[in-house]
């Protein structure tokens, strides 16, 4: 079998993630980016079973899935769907002295994420999930 794209792609595949995220939100340094893509991805494994997360996982391209699972105490007890807007600001909560990531950062997360995706079987893994996980991945505005 010949090595999966994600791989011999990965640091092409991430910087085309860090530069659109920067022309969406205008934002300049890449750790916010990054640090924002960590809170979301720990605010979601933090409430989803471990196989659906690694099966959400295994959609994403090499470095997204790193980050996913970085880290990750698998052990621990799952939390409650909280808000939308109370994602966001655990989100944003992570690394806070350091994040500097703006009020609307969840959809435009959730936008680039699904950029770099093979939509149909993103889709597919989510449709397994609760209607929360769902509905947080959920399609927004460009």
């Amino acid at each position: 079998m010949p090595m999966p794209f994600t791989y011999r792609h990965a640091t092409d595949e991430w910087r085309r993630f860090l530069a659109s995220m920067r022309d969406r939100t205008l934002i300049e340094s890449d750790n916010v980016i990054y640090t924002s893509l960590d809170g979301l991805f720990r605010a979601f494994r933090s409430r989803v079973p471990a196989p659906q997360v690694l099966a959400f996982g295994d959609e994403l391209p090499a470095v997204m899935r790193a980050i996913l699972t970085w880290r990750w105490d698998i052990s621990a007890p799952l939390k409650p769907w909280i808000s939308r807007p109370e994602l966001e600001t655990e989100i944003r909560r992570l690394r806070q002295d350091h994040n500097f990531a703006p009020e609307g950062i969840l959809d435009d997360l959730v936008w680039g994420v699904r950029r770099e995706v093979r939509m149909i079987d993103f889709d597919r893994v989510l449709s397994g999930m609760a209607p929360e996980a769902r509905s947080l991945w959920a399609p927004v505005a460009e």
